[in-house]
């Protein structure tokens, strides 16, 4: 017996070149295939033991891991199979290295409305089994059962739910102004609480008017722009006539919205609307004198 088997124990020095011993680990069968799937190997064991989480034991991350190193160590797999294999675990390092942005999306579904299924943007209220509602959501029960005639009920359990049976969720408020979210103009992060501040007063990409919109400018645009627009504008050295016209047509444009609006609003202000569809012929009849009954045209 040599050197090498007297250290080795008797080791499978004899087997066939390439091939795997059978009671050799993970550790130890990454370094023997040669393909692009062997230095996967520890990277995948590594990727999803990070993935597998607090709540599972490293066991579980390992086996995964297990798997995909004998689908990329085996010489005899297709290379579409190894391939594969490099690609989930690619995927497990990237959903590793992403765990954080879940933790986030994890908030958002337990913290939105049960009713609109959006996160709130003012008070939020909950029923006695604690299910979260906003407050437009929650007025609209309000008004829609008052309207019906019924007892308002929380649309998950069921239960009554009222001013006096509803409270407001200060924890989840305040949990919901932290959140981050993303500006509609320049989509950077900024946590809820200021993001309606710096839409309006502090971001740059926000959409903006000429000082001279009064006397007809229409440009809009964003407000880095807007010194070079207004040193550029036309409209202040406009004569009088011109600025004249332009008045004229907005003054029509507002009367006319004007006669929509007052339209709109009568049209609300009745009390009940009723509409009854009865066939012209029949709406009316009298009896002849001869016995017959004759529709009348009037």
């Amino acid at each position: 017996m040599s050197g090498a088997e007297e250290a080795g124990g008797g080791g499978p020095a004899a087997g066939p070149a390439g091939s795997v011993p059978a009671g050799v680990g993970t550790g130890a069968g990454v370094g023997v295939g040669a393909g692009p799937g062997a230095a996967a190997g520890p990277a995948a064991a590594a990727a999803l033991g990070e993935a597998a989480g607090p709540g599972l034991p490293d066991e579980a991350g390992l086996a995964g891991a297990r798997q995909l190193q004998e689908a990329a160590v085996d010489p005899d797999a297709p290379p579409k199979k190894r391939l594969r294999a490099a690609e989930a675990a690619e995927a497990a390092a990237a959903a590793a290295a992403a765990g954080s942005g879940k933790l986030e999306e994890r908030l958002y579904s337990v913290l939105c409305c049960t009713v609109c299924l959006d996160l709130p943007k003012a008070s939020v209220y909950q029923c006695t089994n604690g299910h979260l509602m906003c407050a437009g959501c929650f007025i609209h029960l309000l008004a829609d059962a008052r309207l019906k005639e019924e007892q308002a009920t929380c649309p998950n359990c069921r239960c009554e739910i009222s001013k006096s049976l509803c409270c407001r969720n200060l924890a989840v408020e305040k949990a919901v102004s932290e959140l981050p979210s993303e500006c509609g103009f320049c989509l950077c992060q900024f946590p809820r609480s200021i993001l309606e501040r710096h839409q309006k007063e502090e971001c740059q990409d926000r959409v903006t008017q000429c000082k001279y919109k009064r006397i007809g400018c229409p440009w809009h645009g964003p407000f880095h722009e807007l010194t070079v627009h207004e040193a550029a504008c036309a409209h202040p050295t406009k004569t009088g006539n011109e600025l004249m016209e332009i008045l004229d047509e907005m003054d029509q444009s507002h009367r006319k919205e004007m006669q929509l609006y007052n339209s709109i609003f009568s049209l609300l202000s009745f009390e009940k609307i009723g509409y009854t569809v009865v066939p012209p012929k029949l709406a009316c009849a009298f009896v002849c004198p001869n016995g017959f009954d004759l529709p009348c045209d009037k």
